[in-house]
């Protein structure tokens, strides 16, 4: 049989994943010869034998190991060089060159079952690991992801470790955390009184303080959590207090799916999406019979779950008489500050808010929030796109130059571009403070480094007020590059198609609905139906103008909303109104003077402050403590079997909910239940999204639509507006790789700035 040689390159997800021993594995079955490497921009293999066995190779190679993925496979053919056998070889710095790198990955089921083997010699080890599974991001200082470039770099491996990682045939081959007791970090637990415990004593000691109803600190992968017993009502109400959390719902790790099954429905897709390699937060409908503290979520229907992703969680939450199953397992950071990540922080920023602190000593580079996933059609649908899902880039239909956009104020990513690439950062928070900015910097920084990108162009909201869009103004002035600025809802709609890699010059209908947005006339925009392809876009319909009275405490006071609408259709303020009950004789006064002088009161088309002023009207809240609660506990009271709605009017390019206002008024005082007017009002919504889409499919014979902005978060108004929408034959792309929400936004700011910078012309132009 005639031999051959081949050279491959593969770029992709393809470093720390297991790719070289399987690519030795499968050399070896072939009994083929030569060698793998890694290098800064990937794989690169040099392998000769029978062609016939060198051509079944290559096929093998395309399926990889789970956490691996392939965007590039290049083979070429060359005379043969007489290779004596198959090897791996050092790694290979190339400069300039990069590639992408996996997320942080839950526990791999073969670890798990070696942390609970006494015969194993990782039995109980907190950080046991292997190819696939571990920190990722959340250690790795440069590229290639070797050891030497991780956090793990201080810790000698023993000759037992040592083996394994240089065994090709061994699942630790090259996992570059790889560890065990006698070699690798160790836990502590620190006490205010200043004793310290090691070791399983540690585990026990913080056990313990858990059943007491003592509120923990636990260092986890890319940061710490605050602890303590979902089902102790002291003990949850008392982290509220400290953490000054008023009813914010807390996130829950619970200790396997049977306990899930236990206190929460599962619908088609949960169990997979709870238990997968990412583990998010996945938010479920809590069962009535469940005995987790209201406190946890008030108000709400659904609880945010995850179960136990890392082998210190397995070990806490290791199912014993009287031990807790479910804990509230919260970011601990103090209010609006990024989450703590080390160890040196911890007792200092957060010694008000924890009694016993657990920490290691291996070191968090980047510190990461846990993910946050709900399931819409058996799918998931990304909130939070963090821990587990970043850095892995979305993939573009189109080279684009290399980009920074620097994203929005809430909820902030960044995304850096280069060549078919987006790199989404993983969830910033939002910028109001300093310590965000830092966070936001830093993480800039590493990115740039691990990916190799400096950026040509600086892009970024339109926003002048945003701390994103002054680091973006600063940055490009002092480096002497372009700024391009993208509207922020046409970023949504794009951030959509970019991830559907839908074609630059493909025009859709989007729908973009959100709370708050700078619009190009300077008011702002949120209720948006714009004709758009990637280079530009045209304003079609928008919510009616009303004035957002008092600015942000319009935003933290819905029964404003509610009051400016009303006003706005015409309805007088009478006492028997929830509005109207919720502020003083005095207060109204004022707000009707500063409504008719416009004073503070930027006009806003914002469909989220529709949402706040209708939860009001209704009576569902008056004041929220933090973002879209109106919103939340009025999706929260729908009922599911009422389908009426009520009125609206399309008046030229203004789409006017007042007589919804009108119609709401009259079902108070008929005694409706809220349920009833809740999901009327849910209804009215998606009918206007059909409407308002089936007049533009008329207008530019456009079929396919895009839902995009925060609002789309709510899955009851997005079932109903699917279902219509589909039921009139539109195409509809929704979000999944990235949030519908401002957490996806850089995406779309990139995508858009790649269009204007290569000078193409949209045919939508806003007028």
């Amino acid at each position: 049989m005639e031999n051959r040689f081949a050279r491959v390159h593969i770029g992709g997800i393809v470093q720390g994943v297991g790719f070289r021993p399987f690519v030795y594995q499968l050399a070896v079955q072939h009994a083929l010869k030569g060698w793998v490497r890694n290098t800064s921009s990937g794989v690169d293999i040099e392998i000769e034998g029978p062609a016939a066995r060198l051509d079944a190779f290559l096929e093998d190679l395309k399926t990889p190991p789970p956490l691996a993925r392939i965007d590039s496979f290049e083979a070429s053919y060359g005379a043969l060089k007489g290779f004596s056998g198959f090897e791996i070889l050092t790694s290979v710095q190339e400069p300039g060159s990069f590639q992408p790198i996996s997320p942080d990955v839950a526990l791999c089921a073969d670890c798990r079952k070696e942390l609970f083997d006494p015969a194993d010699r990782r039995f109980r080890y907190p950080f046991i690991n292997c190819t696939h599974c571990g920190p990722r991001l959340t250690i790795i200082k440069d590229i290639p992801y070797d050891r030497p470039e991780t956090t793990m770099a201080g810790f000698k491996l023993c000759p037992a470790c040592e083996a394994e990682y240089k065994d090709p045939l061994d699942r630790r081959f090259h996992a570059q955390p790889v560890a065990c007791a006698d070699c690798g970090p160790q836990i502590w637990l620190d006490q205010l009184a200043g004793t310290r415990i090691f070791g399983e004593a540690a585990l026990r000691a913080v056990r313990a303080a858990l059943i007491e109803g003592k509120i923990t600190a636990v260092k986890g992968l890319g940061g710490f959590h605050l602890a303590c017993d979902a089902e102790n009502v002291k003990a949850v109400e008392t982290l509220r207090q400290r953490k000054l959390r008023v009813e914010k719902p807390f996130a829950l790790m619970m200790a396997d799916l049977e306990v899930v099954r236990r206190h929460c429905f599962l619908p088609d897709g949960a169990e997979e999406l709870l238990s997968s390699r990412e583990a998010p937060i996945v938010l479920l409908e809590k069962r009535p019979e469940s005995s987790i503290a209201e406190a946890v979520a008030p108000g709400q229907i659904k609880l945010g779950v995850m179960l136990p992703y890392t082998p210190l969680h397995f070990l806490l939450l290791e199912k014993a008489e009287g031990f807790p199953t479910v804990l509230v397992m919260t970011s601990a950071n103090l209010s609006e500050e990024p989450i703590v990540y080390r160890n040196e922080d911890v007792i200092p920023r957060l010694k008000q808010l924890a009694d016993v602190f657990l920490l290691h000593n291996r070191e968090i580079h980047t510190r990461c929030d846990d993910s946050v996933s709900t399931l819409f059609e058996g799918l998931p649908y990304i909130t939070r796109r963090s821990r587990g899902y970043a850095p892995d880039p979305v993939k573009l239909a189109a080279k684009v130059p290399p980009m920074l956009a620097a994203g929005a104020e809430l909820k902030n990513t960044f995304c850096l571009t280069r060549d078919h690439y987006a790199f989404v950062s993983h969830h910033i928070g939002d910028m109001e403070n300093y310590e965000t900015l830092t966070a936001y910097e830093e993480a800039v920084s590493l990115y740039q480094r691990l990916f190799r990108i400096k950026p040509e162009i600086i892009v970024s909201d339109l926003h002048p007020d945003y701390m994103a869009t002054r680091y973006a103004l600063q940055r490009a002035e002092q480096e002497g590059l372009p700024l391009i600025q993208v509207q922020h809802h046409f970023a949504h709609i794009v951030s959509c198609m970019a991830e559907h890699q839908l074609p630059v010059d493909e025009s859709v209908i989007g729908v973009s609905f959100d709370g708050t947005g700078y619009g190009l006339d300077g008011a702002v925009w949120g209720g948006e139906f714009l004709l758009a392809d990637q280079a530009g876009f045209q304003r079609a319909f928008s919510l009616r103008y009303v004035p957002l009275a008092g600015g942000d405490a319009a935003v933290r006071n819905p029964w404003r909303m509610a009051l400016a609408w009303l006003q706005a259709a015409g309805v007088s303020w009478a006492e028997d109104l929830p509005p109207v009950r919720a502020a003083s004789k005095e207060t109204l006064t004022l707000l009707e003077q500063q409504l008719a002088l416009k004073l503070n009161a930027p006009k806003t088309s914002s469909m989220g402050r529709l949402f706040d002023a209708a939860a009001s009207l209704i009576g569902v809240r008056q004041q929220i403590n933090y973002e879209a609660q109106a919103a939340m506990e009025l999706e929260a009271l729908v009922d599911p079997a009422e389908f009426g709605r009520y009125s609206f009017e399309f008046d030229g390019q203004q789409i006017n909910a007042g007589p919804m206002f009108v119609n709401i008024v009259s079902d108070l005082r008929h005694g409706t239940a809220p349920a009833q007017m809740a999901a009327r009002f849910h209804n009215t919504v998606a009918a206007m999204v059909l409407e308002g889409c089936s007049r533009l499919r008329e207008k530019t014979s456009l079929n396919r639509v895009v839902l995009s902005g925060g609002v789309w978060q709510n899955l009851t108004l997005l079932e109903n507006a699917m279902r219509l929408l589909e039921g009139a034959q539109f195409e509809i792309l929704i979000q999944r790789k990235v949030p519908a929400n401002d957490g996806g936004l850089s995406l779309g700011q990139a995508a858009a700035a790649a269009q204007q910078a290569a000078g193409r012309q949209s045919q939508w132009v806003e007028e």
